[in-house]
């Protein structure tokens, strides 16, 4: 088995021991169900493209399995509930952070988006990359909405507002946002960088 068929499936194997120990006693039973059901419909999406041969670089796994793993600790304690002092006091944060660096990892996922569709679609490296991005700035967005949704509508106030995980900003949906934007942003120079210098490599080999 290659290094690009055994990096997906350790990730896989990682996230369901994950999973499982995640699932026992948690915070919150409903946040749980709440946080955990768009991560699993993620990864299985993510399962079914590996199964039908659509399989990215090593690389951008690891970066998509960030979010995965990062989110279920997150449904786990609550994202509030998280301990995360060490990093909340490293930086001075006086709110715990660890949303806001899940919503960060979301943006990983246009290295992944802007790879796929550059090597199969021939699609201008410009036009891959902005695509990746509003795309990630899409889903960001409809994440926000569906937090809103099941903190409106879901006849858990406890649950909704741990789901919602605002800890008090009125600014945390736009901060969302942006963190899942600048992820984004940053995936994408990565891409950039690590293609450009694949491509000096071939040249100089040549």
């Amino acid at each position: 088995m290659s290094t690009r068929d055994r990096v997906p499936i350790f990730l896989f194997a990682g996230y369901v021991l994950l999973f499982i120990w995640a699932a026992i006693a948690p915070y919150d039973r409903a946040d749980w169900w709440a946080e955990n059901i768009p991560i699993v419909l993620l990864v299985l999406a993510l399962v079914i493209l590996y199964v039908r041969g659509v399989r990215p670089s090593p690389l951008a796994y690891i970066l998509m399995a960030v979010l995965p793993y990062w989110h279920t600790i997150g449904g786990h304690y609550t994202f509030e509930r998280v301990p995360f002092d060490w990093f909340n006091h490293l930086f001075g944060f006086k709110r715990n952070m660890f949303d806001r660096v899940g919503h960060f990892s979301v943006g990983f996922y246009a290295f992944g988006i802007a790879e796929y569709l550059l090597v199969r679609n021939k699609m201008s490296v410009r036009l891959a990359c902005l695509f990746a991005i509003f795309a990630v700035a899409f889903v960001a967005m409809s994440y926000e909405l569906l937090e809103w949704i099941y903190a409106a509508y879901g006849g858990n106030a406890q649950a909704g507002a741990d789901f919602l995980g605002s800890q008090g900003d009125i600014w945390d949906t736009q901060k969302d946002m942006l963190m899942d934007t600048l992820g984004g942003v940053t995936s994408i120079v990565l891409y950039l960088l690590i293609r450009g210098r694949n491509r000096a490599a071939s040249s100089a080999r040549s």
